[in-house]
This record gives C-alpha cells, structure tokens and sequence, in this order.
C-alpha cells in the first residue's frame, strides 16, 4: 500500500465522498458541483477525494477524465479562487488537493456491492492516469491508496424503467391541470410493470428460481442502494471521541414520488404501471421515518456497525434525503427532436413560475451536494433529517436549496404553523396541487407505513445477505 497525498493531512481538512451513478446526468453534475463547492468553502489546504461509481471500467474512465478536466478549468478560470490565494496563486496547487477514484458497481448485480464494499474498507485503489499529458502536473498521482473513512455517500443512480410517453395522457395532464403541474407531476410516462432481474445471475452458484427474481426498478433505486449502505458501515462509523462530523447516507428520491401498488408486498417487485414514483414513494418513507420511535428496532440494527456487531463505542452515521427537482436527462428515452423541445418546455415552466424546473444536471445537484458539505452543527439544528431537500430555483435561474412537502408527512412532520420563509423558498410556491395539509392522524400513518417498509426492508437485507454470502 502506497502513501496518499492525503495521509499526512489533518482528518478535518479531509473530505471522502462516494457518488454513484456519476458517469452522467445529475451524478455527474454532482460531481461537479462538488468540487466547485468544496474549493469555494475549505480551506486552501483541504484536499477532496470523489469516488463516483460507474458500471463499466470505460465510463470511470471517462467519468474520472472529465472530472478532472472540469477542476483543471475550475481552478484556472475561478476569480474567487485566485483571490483567496492571493497574487502567487497556481491553479496547480488547486487541482492537486482534488483526487477523483471510480469503482465499478452495478446495483442489480449484488456480487458487485459486495466487491465494491471490499475494495473499499479493506482493498486499495488506483487513480485512473487520463489522455492528457497535463495531468501529470496537476493532478498527484495515486497508486495503491487506502480510503480511511467516508463522509457521505450519496444515492443517486436509479433506473427509470419508462419506455416513452402516453400523448393522450400527456395532453389531457396539460389541458386540466396547466403546463407547469402537469410537467412537474407527470402522469403520462409509459412503462412496463413488473420488469424483473435475478440480482445474482452472475455468481458461480447462480439460483435460477423464481424467488431470486426482484423487480429491475426496485432493485436498482432501493434495495440495491439499502444493501450498499449497510456495506459500507465500518467506513461511515465514527469513534465516539472523534471530532470528525457523523458520517452521512444521503439518498436521491424524486419531486414526484406517489404509492402506486396494490399492497406493501407488492414493492419487491414492483408490480405497478409507475414503478419508478412507487420506488421514489419508498425511498421518503425510509428516509424521513429513520429518526421515529416505531422505526427504532430496525433502524439501529441496520445501522449497527457490522465490522465490529459487539462494540457500541461507534457513532452511526445519519440518513438524509434529497431531490434535484427537475432535470432533462436521458434517463426518459426520447428521441433528439423531442429532447430539444422538452427543454423550452421546462424553460417555460421555470418562466411561469415553478420553483422546481432547475433543467440542469448541474443546478440539480445543488441540494445534494448542500446536504453533503453543510455543517453538521447546521443540519442538526434544522433536523435536517425530518426534511426532503430540494433543488429549487426562482425565475432567474438561481438555485437554492427548498424544503418539500412529502404526502403524510407535509414539509417537516409535523402540523405547521406560520410560515415565515419569503419569495422562492415559501411553502406555498411549487405546492402540488389538491395536496392535502397535515394533520396528526396522517401523521401517525405515517410513521406505522414507516415501521412497516423498515421491517420488510430489513427481512430482505438479511435474506439477501444471506444469499451473497452463499454464492
């Protein structure tokens, strides 16, 4: 094992975040705003170490290549950066406190999580050296190196499962409910229900039975991601006198989640026309439920650091959920002539007054990577992990980070006062229509539909477990 340029800097001007889905779209986008982010607020000595996950060893290629492209231009062309150096600044110095290392991961494929969870608490990795020659000088070169803990690890690949759009819904969701809810609550997404996928085809002990089928969407945007988190522990845990900040499981859910199965046992596979908002409904119910007493028993389990399941002297990490509003990406196939389109659409909608069409990957990342970087003292003091954060904008295009209403749970669980936020960020600007105010009951509902996925995600984690370990 080689020394990391990191090794001999303080743990508190280090920070280790895990991204996945990364090679594109808003996991892209994310990673770049992260950088961004983290050169503008650390200090000029902090050193940042991005691992974004990709499917394939060609897309880290081109992920890691890209990245670095990005933070070389990022740190020549920045004026708030070079002010903050003063007049001797070299964008070199900059680049080489950036370190971006890629694993593959394929979230229906579980062999790859428990691979990727090895070479990252016990294996090392080594930076991927990129086309161009300037790499060389300003990026360090990383052989071998070991990840001594991570800060965040933010859930964001997710399959969509739709296979293009219902005109007529799509023209009857305009016509009666206006461009700007119908564009940001869609109802007219075609795609196929109850598409499933054996999560561990590829092992040599393959079971080819029926009950190793898991539905493609579920597996991708949930149970893969739960089976993630709870891998990776050992590197989220803190000792109890460290005075470094919780570590944090931040999962990307969706503005338009809805429950659309017919019963909870129906979302293992998914058997719903609206697979992926039934997938986005799931994963705020987990989140935002994760700090409830029903939920407790399964929670801390799940959380219990499995490196060392005796030792309480650790602190878990804490659960947080975010959206990027809305975004074009290529996640809902269509062809180019409809893709242009699709962005004046959005451009109007943001126009008409929609908080929540930020169109970019890169203005949708802003919520995430808020979540990610934010003082721990801050988020605690807001109970950041009660809320769904989104990325929002006003009409000028500046993002912000807004709190959501969640069906059930309203913006903050619990009955709401006044609301004393003003322009963009007022609870009222971007509410769904017809959406109900909370009320105690709903609340409580709530929190047993919280108990209930908490259990039977944990039944699965197990079993799952099991099985991995057997193949």
């Amino acid at each position: 094992m080689a020394s990391a340029p990191w090794d001999t800097v303080p743990s508190h001007d280090t920070y280790f975040v895990l991204v996945t889905g990364a090679n594109s779209g808003i996991g892209y986008g994310i990673g770049e705003r992260l950088i961004d982010e983290f050169l503008l607020t650390r200090s000029l000595s902090a050193h940042v170490v991005l691992i974004p996950t990709t499917r394939t060893a060609k897309k880290s290629r081109e992920t890691v290549e890209g990245l670095r492209r990005h933070a070389r231009e990022f740190a020549e062309t920045s004026d708030i950066l070079r002010s903050r150096a003063g007049p001797d600044y070299d964008p070199r110095d900059t680049t080489r406190r950036v370190h971006i290392l890629s694993v593959q991961l394929d979230l229906c494929d579980f062999l790859t999580i428990r691979h990727v969870a090895d070479e990252l608490i016990r294996g090392t990795l080594t930076g991927l050296v990129g086309s161009n020659a300037e790499d060389v000088d300003f990026f360090a070169l990383l052989v071998d190196v070991k990840i001594p803990r991570l800060d965040s690890v933010i859930f964001n690949a997710g399959i969509g499962g739709w296979t293009g759009l219902a005109w007529g819904k799509m023209a009857h969701n305009i016509l009666t409910k206006g461009l700007v809810q119908a564009t940001t609550w869609p109802t007219f997404k075609a795609s196929i229900a109850g598409h499933v996928v054996n999560p561990l085809a590829k092992a040599p002990k393959a079971d080819k039975g029926e009950d190793v089928l898991l539905g493609e969407v579920f597996c991708a945007n949930v149970l893969g991601h739960h089976l993630l988190a709870h891998a990776l522990l050992p590197l989220l845990h803190r000792p109890v006198d460290s005075d470094l900040p919780r570590g944090r499981i931040i999962w990307e859910s969706s503005v338009e989640p809805v429950w659309d199965c017919l019963s909870l046992a129906d979302f293992q596979a998914i058997k719903t026309p609206a697979a992926y908002e039934s997938s986005k409904r799931l994963t705020d119910v987990l989140c935002l439920s994760s700090s409830l007493p029903a939920t407790q028993p399964y929670v801390k389990a799940y959380l219990q650091n499995p490196a060392a399941p005796n030792t309480p002297a650790t602190t878990p990490p804490k659960i947080y959920l975010t959206h990027p509003g809305v975004v074009q990406t290529t996640l809902f196939p269509v062809n180019a002539f409809m893709f242009f389109w699709y962005r004046i659409v959005l451009y109007v909608a943001r126009w008409l007054g929609s908080p929540w069409h930020v169109i970019t990957a890169y203005a949708g990342a802003c919520a995430p990577v808020w979540l990610a970087l934010q003082e721990q003292g801050a988020l605690d003091a807001a109970q950041a992990e009660r809320v769904k954060w989104g990325s929002s904008n006003d009409r000028a295009g500046d993002c912000r980070v807004k709190k959501t209403e969640v069906e059930g749970w309203g913006w903050e669980g619990r009955v709401e006062g006044p609301d004393g936020a003003k322009g963009v960020l007022r609870r009222g600007v971007g509410r769904k229509s017809g959406a109900a105010d909370l009320t105690e009951e709903r609340r409580v509902e709530f929190e047993a539909l919280g108990a209930k996925v908490w259990r039977e995600l944990e039944r699965l984690r197990i079993e799952w477990e099991d099985r991995i370990a057997k193949a």
